[in-house]
C-alpha cells in the first residue's frame, strides 16, 4: 500500500507548538491544501466496508492511516472536521481519536475540540455513540475530560428510561465508567440505576416503558408497548405469529423501522406477513433510493408514480433554497456492473446517482437538466448496475450544447472514477475540453465519487484539472460542490482554513476561537 501522493511528494510539512502549519512557499502551502481535502474527502465517503474493489480490511488500514496522519499533523483541521458532512463511522473515529490523545493538545485546542465533540455526539445516532464510549471504556480512556464529556451527553438524553429498554448494555456500560450516581430512593435515576443493576427489585416501575419491559416476560400485550427492536425478541420469545406481531408494532414503528420492515419482504418475494406501510414521501433522499433499487423491475413498474413522486418530493426538500439556482446542468450518472458495490454496500454507489439525478433535476433551472447514464438507460426509475463504464464518451455528449444551442453552466459527473471503455478517454476529455474549447471556465465541471480506493487513499478522480470531492449521501451535493473547488489547485490553505473557520462557528455556534489556523 502506497503512501498519499502529497506525502510521497514532499517532506512532511512542518507543524508549530500550537498545531498551526508552518507552510515556507506556495508549494507546501498547496501540499497541505491536498493533504486536508484528502482526509475529506476520505472521511465523506470511506466507512471501513469492503467495497467492489478493495476488501474490508485494506479499507480500514487505509483509513487509519490517514487519520494517524492528519491527526498528528494537522490536529486542528482532524478536529474541525467534524463540523463538516463527513459520515458517521469517521465521526465516531475523530471523536475516539482525540479523547485517546487528549495530553497532545494545548489548553485553547482542548476547549474548541470539546465543542466540536459535543456538537457532533449530538447529532450521531445513539447506537453509535454508546459503541463509541464503550470502545473509550475497553480503551481505558477514562481522564476527566472524557467522563465529562460522556455525562454532559447523557444529561441531555430525552429519556433515559428509554435508552435502558433499548440500549441497556451500552447504557450500562457508561453508567459504570462514569461512575453514574443511581441511589436506592426514589426518583427516574433510581428506577434506572434498579433496573441496570438491580433487576427484580421492584415489584414495578413507574417509568412506562421499564414496566412494560417487565411485563412483556409474562405478558404478550405487553410486548406492542415496547421498542420495535426489543419487542421483536420477546414476542420470538412468546412464539407470536410474525403478522400478529407486526400488526400490534405497527403504531409504534419508526419510519426507518418500517422501512426496513419492507424490504425484507421485498427481498424475500411475496411471501410472509404483510409489513406496515411506511410513508415514502418522508423518507431521506439517498435512503429513498436504495429502497427503490431493492426492488424488482416488475414492483418499480406497478409502483411508478408512486416512486418517482417520493423520489421528486425528497429532492425538492434536499435542495432546499438552492432549488433552481445552478442553471443549465448536464449530468454523467455511473450504472455500470462496480456500482452494485459489495455485500456490506448493496447498490450503495447506484442508489447515490440515482438520488443524484433527482436533485440535480431541482437544482438546475426548469426544464435545463439532462442526465445521462453511461449504460445509455434512459429510464431512471429501471436502473439497474450493468457494463462497463464509457464515461469518455458520455462526457463528450453531456458537453454538447443542449436544444437552445447553449453550453451547460455545470457538468456533474457521478462515478467511481474507473473509466474503462476506453480507459483513461475520460481524463483525455476534460484536458483537451479545459485546454482548447473552454479556457475561461465557462461550464463548471465536477466529480463526485461515492466509492474510497484505499490502495489510493483517495476517492479516485478523473483529471488533474477537474474538481473531485468524496459523496456518501446525495444529500449533501450542494455542500460537497462547494469545498469541491478548493481541490481544483488554485487555493492553498488560506482560503481552505478560512472556509472550515465559517464551519466551524456555524457547526458550534461559537466565535473565532480555537480556529484552524489560529
Amino acid at each position: 500500500m502506497n503512501a498519499p501522493k502529497s506525502v510521497r511528494a514532499s517532506a512532511p510539512v512542518p507543524v508549530g507548538a500550537d498545531g498551526t502549519v508552518r507552510t515556507e512557499g506556495r508549494v507546501a502551502d498547496l501540499v497541505a491544501a491536498e493533504d486536508v481535502l484528502l482526509f475529506v474527502n476520505a472521511a465523506i465517503t470511506a466507512t471501513g466496508q469492503r467495497e467492489f474493489r478493495s476488501g474490508a480490511a485494506e479499507q480500514q488500514l487505509s483509513l487509519d492511516f490517514l487519520h494517524t496522519y492528519v491527526r498528528v499533523n494537522y490536529r486542528r483541521v482532524y478536529a474541525a472536521s467534524l463540523a463538516l458532512d463527513i459520515n458517521h463511522h469517521n465521526a465516531a473515529l475523530i471523536v475516539r481519536r482525540l479523547l485517546e490523545t487528549a495530553g497532545e493538545a494545548s489548553p485553547g485546542e482542548l476547549r474548541a475540540e470539546g465543542r466540536l465533540i459535543a456538537a457532533r455526539l449530538a447529532l450521531l445516532p445513539p447506537p453509535r455513540v454508546y459503541r463509541l464510549f464503550g470502545e473509550l471504556r475497553r480503551g481505558k480512556v477514562n481522564n476527566r475530560r472524557t467522563r465529562a464529556i460522556m455525562r454532559d451527553w447523557l444529561a441531555a438524553r430525552p429519556d433515559l428510561g428509554h435508552d435502558a429498554v433499548k440500549y441497556r448494555a451500552g447504557l450500562k456500560t457508561v453508567a459504570r465508567h462514569i461512575h453514574l450516581p443511581c441511589p436506592e430512593g426514589g426518583g427516574p435515576l433510581a428506577e434506572v440505576g434498579a433496573f441496570l443493576f438491580r433487576p427484580g427489585r421492584l415489584p414495578r416501575y413507574e417509568h412506562g416503558l421499564l414496566d412494560a419491559w417487565r411485563r412483556a416476560h409474562y405478558e404478550q400485550g405487553a410486548v406492542a408497548e415496547l421498542p420495535f427492536t426489543v419487542a421483536e425478541g420477546f414476542a420470538a420469545k412468546h412464539g407470536m405469529k410474525r403478522e400478529v406481531f407486526l400488526k400490534r408494532a405497527a403504531p409504534g414503528m419508526t419510519r426507518l423501522e418500517r422501512l426496513r420492515t419492507q424490504e425484507r419482504r421485498a427481498a424475500a418475494g411475496r411471501h410472509g406477513a404483510p409489513a406496515p406501510k411506511a410513508d415514502l414521501t418522508v423518507m431521506p433522499l439517498t435512503r429513498l433510493a436504495l429502497y427503490v433499487l431493492s426492488l424488482g423491475f416488475e414492483q418499480r413498474a406497478e409502483r411508478r408514480a408512486e416512486l418517482t413522486g417520493a423520489l421528486r418530493a425528497a429532492a425538492r426538500r434536499a435542495a432546499g433554497g438552492h432549488a433552481g439556482s445552478w442553471g443549465r446542468v448536464h449530468a454523467v450518472l455511473d450504472d455500470s456492473f462496480s456500482s452494485s458495490g459489495s455485500g456490506q454496500k448493496r447498490r450503495r454507489p447506484l442508489a447515490v446517482a440515482l438520488a443524484c439525478h433527482h436533485l440535480l433535476e431541482v437544482l438546475a433551472a426548469p426544464g435545463a437538466y439532462r442526465g445521462l447514464w453511461t449504460s445509455g438507460a434512459g429510464d431512471a426509475l429501471l436502473v439497474r448496475p450493468w457494463g462497463p463504464t464509457p464515461l469518455g464518451m458520455r462526457i463528450l455528449d453531456a458537453l454538447e450544447p443542449g436544444a437552445d444551442g447553449a453550453a451547460p453552466d455545470r457538468l456533474v459527473i457521478v462515478s467511481d472514477g474507473w473509466d474503462n471503455a476506453p480507459e483513461g478517454l475520460a481524463g483525455e476529455v476534460l484536458r483537451v475540453w479545459r485546454a482548447r474549447l473552454d479556457p475561461a471556465r465557462r461550464t463548471a465541471v465536477v466529480h463526485v465519487n461515492p466509492v474510497y480506493d484505499a490502495e489510493g487513499f483517495a476517492v479516485r478522480g478523473l483529471a488533474a484539472g477537474v474538481a473531485t470531492a468524496g459523496i456518501r449521501d446525495a444529500e449533501d451535493l450542494p455542500a460537497l460542490v462547494e469545498i469541491a473547488r478548493f481541490a481544483e489547485g488554485r487555493t492553498g490553505t488560506t482560503e481552505l482554513y478560512a472556509y472550515l473557520d465559517r464551519r466551524v462557528a456555524r457547526f458550534t455556534g461559537a466565535g473565532g476561537e480555537g480556529g484552524v489556523a489560529a
